[in-house]
């Protein structure tokens, strides 16, 4: 029998990474990102995890908040995720309706939910009102074998790391300035210096030694985040270019470079996530070897209505 949903524990996080990585293998999790998620985001955020159990076993997991970085006033996020094994016992109806009225609660209007691109899944949340927006691509790439380019670094252009800044306001600027004009369902553009440096900087899993930036007057052009699990995998978490050095060629200079300093560093696959009509971030990871592992839908619901 599905248990009420309950709040987050922090002796859940082993089991609720197992269950993510269980139902999403193309992304990192780790019980220590899931911790500090629960507990060490940004306020602003409002974030919170909500458990549902059968049998004192962990089966499913929402991860719910407000969507701090957007300038859409009242929108946030309900993402629902049962283990493939334990879905259609009612798991992930119980964690919806939960996840719904605690949005309410902080004040969202609209919900936002990433969701499987599988039958069931889709189906479970048009049936609830989700309208389907765009889709992701997940894509992964066997780092430890990929022929990756050697690119020449342009004149005026130095190479550096995250770990080289002595302040990472530059990086915050940039990946404001890059991520205007991103393709999305909602804008991600709107978030303070403080919001950024706890949703980003202090992430357990971002790896500044590893994250590359272009340098063009002393300002940041171009980066590419580094996300791993400390083990194997690395994971972009975002590649930008700040819009009046595209077409140079730096958002391939700065994303190689990370991944060679990754693969260095004994990480054996990389993986990545695009929206489907980013024509221009896909074919550049096609051309380094990434192919497509999988999918999901962004979709929206008013809560009011």
């Amino acid at each position: 029998m599905i248990s009420v949903p309950r709040p987050f524990r922090p002796a859940d996080a082993p089991a609720v990474a197992t269950l993510l990585r269980a139902a999403n293998p193309h992304v990192l999790v780790t019980p220590e990102l899931v911790a500090w998620q629960a507990t060490a985001g940004p306020a602003a955020e409002r974030y919170a995890l909500l458990v549902a159990e059968s049998a004192g076993e962990v089966v499913g997991v929402a991860r719910t908040g407000l969507l701090h970085e957007s300038a859409e006033p009242d929108l946030g996020f309900a993402n629902v995720t049962v283990h493939p094994r334990r879905r259609g016992g009612g798991a992930g109806s119980a964690l919806l309706a939960a996840a719904e009225q605690r949005l309410a609660r902080v004040g969202a209007r609209t919900a936002y939910a990433k969701v499987a691109d599988d039958p069931m899944a889709v189906g479970f949340a048009e049936r609830r009102g989700y309208r389907r927006g765009r889709r992701a691509l997940f894509l992964r790439l066997e780092l430890a074998a990929a022929a990756l380019p050697v690119l020449p670094v342009p004149p005026g252009v130095e190479l550096a790391t995250a770990a080289d800044l002595a302040d990472p306001r530059p990086l915050y600027e940039a990946d404001l300035d890059a991520a205007r004009d991103e393709p999305g369902d909602v804008g991600m553009d709107d978030i303070s210096y403080p919001d950024w440096l706890a949703a980003y900087w202090h992430r357990p899993d971002l790896d500044r030694a590893l994250t590359c930036l272009a340098i063009v007057d002393g300002a940041v052009a171009a980066f590419s985040l580094a996300l791993t699990d400390g083990r194997h995998g690395y994971q972009s978490g975002m590649t930008g270019t700040r819009p009046a050095h595209r077409r140079a060629g730096l958002a391939g200079l700065v994303k190689v470079a990370a991944l060679r300093r990754g693969r260095r560093a004994g990480f054996r696959y990389a993986v990545t996530t695009n929206d489907a009509g980013n024509d221009a971030m896909l074919a550049l990871n096609r051309r380094l070897g990434y192919r497509t592992v999988g999918g999901e839908w962004r979709h929206l619901r008013n809560l009011c209505g």
